[in-house]
C-alpha cells in the first residue's frame, strides 16, 4: 500500500440531490472511525476551494449537525460548474500537499469524474470517486446515488398531475423532467400507474427522439380514447434532427450544458397549435432533485454506504477508482478511466417499440430504487 498523508478532503462536483449529503455524512462517520485519518476537511463550493483554501473542518461537527447534515438536501459544502484543467491542477495539487492532504474525496457524476481521473494521474495524491447524479448516467455502476430519489418525486408528481387531470381534465398536460441526454428519470414516472388509464399516458426518451408530428398523432389518439392526456417528456428532448422545438437554449454551444431551457412551455403551445387541443405544461425543475420530503430510503442508505466505503476502498490501498454500487447493492471499485467522460443511456430495448413509453423490464429496474407509491383510488 502507497503512505500518503493522513489528512483527506471532499470536493463536490455538479448539480447536487436530495441525497449527496448522506455520501458526505458517511465518508466523515468512517473518517472518524478510522485509525489511519488524522483530519477530514471539506472543500467549499467545489474543486475550486481547494485553490482559494476555503475549507471547513468536517471533523468538528457535532454528532447533532451530522445526523443534520445526512437528511439535508443540496451540497453543505457547495458544488461548482466551473471548468478545471491542468492549469490548476499544480496549484491545487501544491495546496493540498502543504495542508497534510493525501486523500481527495471527488463526489459527482460524469464531469467530476473527469476532474478526479485527472488528480489521479497526476500521481501525487490518494484519489477516491464517489458516484452522484440524479441523470443515472455514469458507467460502472448499476444505479447511482440521487437517481432513486428524483424518480420517486417525478413518480409521485406525475401521479399527482394525473389525479387532477382526470378529474377535471385540462384536456392534455405536458410534464418536463429533469435530465439532458439520458431519460432513466422521465422512464420512471411510469411507477405512477396502478390502474388502468393512469398517468402517464405518454413518455418521450432522448434516447428515441420524436417528431413533433408523432407526439400530436399519439396526443390525439389517447385523447379520443380517455378525453385527456399526460406526457412526460425529458427536458434534454430533440427531435430526430436534433431540434430542441424550437425552444430556447440555455448556455448555447456548449456541448456539455447545452439545455432547452422551456421545452414544456414550447411543446405545449406546438402541440395545442396542431390538434387545436387546449395544452399545458408543468415543471418543477430543481424541485425533482432536492425535494427533502420525496428522498427514497433506499437511495439515502446507499448514498451513505458509498461515502462510508469510499474511506474504506481508500484504506485498503484503492487510488484511481469511483465506487460503483452493484444491482445488490453491493459496493465495488471502478477504475475512473472506465468512468471520466462516458454516459450511459437507456437501453433501447427498454423503450416501448413505439417510442411513447418504458417496458416492464425498465420499470423492474426503477422500481426498487424508488420504493413504493400509494395508489389512489378510482371510483
Amino acid at each position: 500500500m502507497t503512505e500518503f498523508p493522513d489528512a483527506a478532503i471532499v470536493v463536490h462536483g455538479g448539480g447536487p440531490t436530495a441525497v449527496l449529503n448522506a455520501s458526505l455524512a458517511g465518508i466523515i462517520d468512517a473518517c472518524r472511525a478510522s485509525f489511519h485519518v488524522r483530519q477530514i476537511y471539506g472543500a467549499r463550493g467545489g474543486v475550486h476551494g481547494l485553490l482559494r483554501d476555503d475549507w471547513i473542518d468536517l471533523g468538528s461537527l457535532s454528532t447533532e449537525v451530522l445526523a443534520q447534515i445526512r437528511r439535508a438536501p443540496g451540497s453543505v459544502l457547495g458544488s461548482t460548474r466551473k471548468p478545471f484543467d491542468h492549469s490548476h491542477l499544480g496549484p491545487a495539487i501544491t495546496r493540498c500537499r502543504e495542508q497534510g492532504i493525501g486523500t481527495v474525496y471527488f463526489t459527482g457524476g460524469n464531469g467530476t469524474m473527469k476532474t478526479a481521473l485527472l488528480f489521479e494521474q497526476a500521481d501525487a495524491l490518494q484519489v477516491i470517486g464517489i458516484p452522484k447524479t440524479v441523470d443515472n448516467d455514469l458507467l460502472g455502476t448499476h444505479h447511482c446515488p440521487g437517481f432513486g430519489s428524483a424518480a420517486r418525486f417525478y413518480a409521485h408528481a406525475v401521479r399527482d398531475i394525473g389525479a387532477d387531470n382526470r378529474a377535471l381534465p385540462s384536456p392534455v398536460t405536458i410534464v418536463e423532467v429533469i435530465g439532458r441526454n439520458a431519460g432513466w428519470v422521465v422512464g420512471a414516472t411510469a411507477l405512477a400507474r396502478s390502474h388502468p388509464g393512469d398517468a402517464p399516458h405518454l413518455i418521450y426518451f432522448p434516447e428515441c427522439p420524436p417528431s413533433l408530428e408523432q407526439i400530436c398523432a399519439d396526443v390525439e389518439s389517447v385523447y379520443r380514447n380517455l378525453g385527456r392526456v399526460v406526457v412526460a417528456v425529458c427536458e434534454g428532448l430533440r427531435d430526430p434532427q436534433g431540434n430542441p422545438f424550437g425552444a430556447d437554449l440555455d448556455r448555447p454551444g456548449n456541448l456539455l450544458h447545452e439545455l432547452p431551457s422551456n421545452l414544456a412551455h414550447t411543446l405545449a403551445r406546438a402541440v395545442s397549435h396542431a390538434t387545436g387541443l387546449r395544452v399545458r405544461a408543468e415543471k418543477p425543475g430543481l424541485l425533482g432533485r432536492s425535494c427533502s420530503f420525496a428522498v427514497s430510503e433506499v437511495d439515502a442508505q446507499e448514498s451513505y454506504r458509498c461515502g462510508f466505503d469510499a474511506v474504506q476502498a481508500a484504506e485498503r490501498g484503492h487510488s484511481g477508482v469511483m465506487i460503483g454500487l452493484t444491482s445488490t447493492a453491493e459496493t465495488v471499485p471502478v477504475p475512473l478511466e472506465t468512468v471520466a467522460g462516458f454516459e450511459r443511456l437507456v437501453p433501447r430495448s427498454w423503450i416501448a417499440p413505439s417510442g411513447n413509453d418504458a417496458t416492464p423490464e425498465f420499470l423492474r429496474y426503477a422500481a426498487p430504487l424508488a420504493g413504493s407509491l400509494e395508489a389512489w383510488p378510482v371510483l
